[in-house]
């Protein structure tokens, strides 16, 4: 067997032969345990395999490698450098088996190799650290990991002997092997990706066998979704079709695509169009238990209980997620919260899409994102400048212009401001705007300017509501005093509760929020009780200023007539619900259906097949939500924006 001759890339050839033969027999393990569903022995599985399992370690040995190649010899020589690079070896060993062991363990649960699953168990770490207490002996299981990395040590100590004690290279050596490690590197992420070539033939179960979890699992956190078809239940597109098309049709929609599955309609209102500005306010983590016209009687939200009497408001609002993505996803898109990430940080194809934005631009709007902190976090920036908006964050505005800011960004006043200013400039020229704004105050570390509230700035989350309640009122203060008031509608939504955590998979009172529509000259100010969504916010805007457009929408006009039963979407990456006012139903990995009954008070699960009607439903949004997208059916096809 020909080693190389220096003694770092012989230390490194020793570690990475060893993590390719704990591939090459996991791989193997694998395959003999699902024999039958693989349809056997195939050498291309173990071929492609072998090419994920070389490109995950082209990525896994640059940092060691470049650690290895720069060593100075004086140090390389010294006697506890080599017991360091001995532990080095034992822990890459006890890794290897445990991720070889983890590997196992989730493909006996979900038949594949990791993906957004595992990282999602990264996202509810204490559950999973829980559910692993409750379901192995881990402490055993450790120990004897540990055991058998020792004793693979012990048998190794002859190569390692010999690989430490080997001549060092030159500094052209040394060159020349990092530049090696570079282009290896350059390689897999030009070569490889999550679906090709192991997507290329075979079947599923192929696919699976040919890939590499480790590569798998890190891949997953820069595209963070799961397969619809692959992991949830489904029914034929053609017997989906009527439902889906009860679901979203309106008097004024007519279906426009071929698809079953195709969501895009026509969608004609009666009148003249409205040319009012929008200023979409979305506030984070408002959870409606906080508003004391809902209940609470801490007296945090004097302006918003005040709104509430002045605008129309719908008092059976729910969001879509748990997260800021995904509460802008839908308002923004108006999709359901397709399993994996949002479609904001699907980065590469965050872009493109029918959004509210897109739709007005194209009426002569300027679409604008205004948000109080980075733009680059949660991929907004890349997000909302690809869907026909321009971007305002943090780093665009002037430090003169922002009195106060924490880790999150600069304080609500600061972004009203940013937004004052913005509708100053597009009314002076004439042009309607909509202004579609995200805040950061109420928010960890709870901080904002002193002086604002009663409550000292840090003190928790009742001051940071208390502070967003008074900014809201100061913005509305000004707003009154502009040539602009009278023709502007304003929206108040928050992106998410404050809390999402309960004894279900999806607690259906933890996603509901508060949503005001408030233009005094347009709006007869009224209660809204109908159950509604995020999803549905979009479309109404549009409708209220009767513009007619193509519609990929999965939301409906809530202030026109619809025959389809009350529904709210609700997810949290895996478990996918309709809540219709009374019972939810949840799709899960693994073909799993259930229901809960009272969800709103006993909440009784029990099983049920696809032939239930609510679950037909649940079905039929997420099953068309990620066929479409997928098929790219949810595109922008409208007028260029000018």
């Amino acid at each position: 067997m020909l080693l190389p001759r220096t003694a770092p890339l012989r230390y490194l050839s020793l570690l990475l032969a060893c993590w390719l033969v704990v591939f090459l027999v996991t791989r193997a393990l694998l395959l003999s345990a699902h024999w039958g569903e693989a349809d056997g022995f195939a050498p291309g599985v173990f071929a492609v395999g072998l090419l994920y399992d070389l490109g995950f370690l082209a990525y896994a040995a640059l940092p060691l490698g470049l650690y290895l190649l720069l060593c100075p010899p004086a140090l390389w020589r010294r006697p506890g450098h080599r017991l360091l690079l001995a532990g080095v070896l034992f822990l890459s060993l006890f890794a290897m088996l445990f991720v070889a062991t983890a590997e196992w363990l989730f493909w006996e649960e979900f038949g594949v190799r990791f993906n957004f699953i595992a990282v999602d168990y990264l996202v509810y770490s204490d559950e999973v650290l829980n559910n692993l207490l409750e379901s192995y002996p881990l402490g055993l299981l450790l120990s004897g990991l540990g055991v058998l990395a020792a004793l693979l040590g012990l048998a190794l100590r002859r190569p390692l002997r010999e690989a430490l004690r080997a001549s060092l290279p030159s500094w052209r050596g040394r060159a020349v092997g990092i530049a090696g490690l570079a282009l290896a590197a350059g390689l897999s992420a030009l070569l490889l990706d999550q679906e090709s070539p192991r997507g290329q033939g075979g079947n599923a179960y192929r696919h699976e066998l040919a890939s590499n979890g480790p590569y798998q699992f890190f891949a997953a956190f820069r595209n963070n979704e799961l397969d619809y078809r692959q992991f949830y239940s489904q029914l034929p597109d053609t017997a989906l079709a009527p439902v889906l098309h009860r679901e979203l049709d309106e008097p004024t929609a007519t279906f426009v695509g071929s698809d079953p599955l195709d969501v895009r309609r026509q969608i004609d209102n009666p009148g003249a169009p409205r040319r009012l500005n929008v200023v979409l306010v979305t506030i984070e983590s408002l959870s409606a238990k906080y508003l004391g016209s809902f209940g609470d009687a801490r007296g945090l939200t004097p302006n918003l209980d005040e709104l509430r009497r002045q605008s129309l408001f719908f008092n059976n609002f729910y969001a879509t997620g748990t997260r800021t993505d995904r509460g802008l996803e839908a308002i923004t898109l108006a999709v359901p919260p397709t399993p994996g990430r949002s479609i904001v940080k699907r980065i590469g194809r965050e872009a493109g899409y029918g959004s509210l934005g897109q739709q007005l631009a194209a009426q002569g709007y300027d679409s604008v994102f205004v948000y109080g902190g980075r733009g680059y976090f949660d991929n907004m920036n890349a997000f909302f400048s690809g869907n026909g908006y321009r971007v305002v964050d943090q780093s665009s505005v002037d430090e003169a212009d922002i009195h106060f800011k924490n880790a999150w960004g600069m304080a609500d006043e600061d972004l009203y401001a940013q937004a004052m200013q913005i509708a100053d400039r597009d009314h002076a020229a004439g042009k309607p705007f909509l202004l579609q704004l995200m805040t950061t105050s109420n928010h960890r570390p709870y901080t904002y300017p002193d002086g604002r509230i009663d409550i000292p700035s840090g003190d928790g989350r009742e001051g940071a509501v208390k502070y967003t309640d008074w900014a809201i009122g100061r913005f509305l203060e000004q707003a009154k005093r502009k040539p602009w008031f009278d023709d502007t509608l304003f929206v108040f939504v928050a992106d998410h509760c404050a809390g999402s955590a309960g004894m279900e998979d999806l607690p259906v009172a933890n996603y509901h929020i508060p949503l005001f529509l408030y233009a005094p000259q347009w709006l007869t100010p009224r209660e809204d009780d109908q159950l509604a969504s995020q999803i549905d916010l979009a479309p109404t805007l549009l409708g209220l200023l009767n513009l007619d457009y193509q519609s990929t929408f999965f939301g409906h006009d809530l202030l026109k007539a619809n025959a389809a039963p009350p529904r709210v979407l609700i997810g949290n990456y895996q478990h996918l619900g309709l809540f219709d006012g009374q019972n939810l139903a949840i799709l899960s990995p693994r073909g799993h259906m259930r229901r809960h009954d009272d969800a709103l008070g006993a909440s009784r699960e029990y099983r049920v097949d696809s032939h239930d009607p609510l679950l037909q439903r649940d079905i039929a949004y997420y099953q068309a939500a990620s066929h479409d997208l997928q098929h790219r059916l949810l595109s922008w096809r409208g007028v260029e924006r000018p």
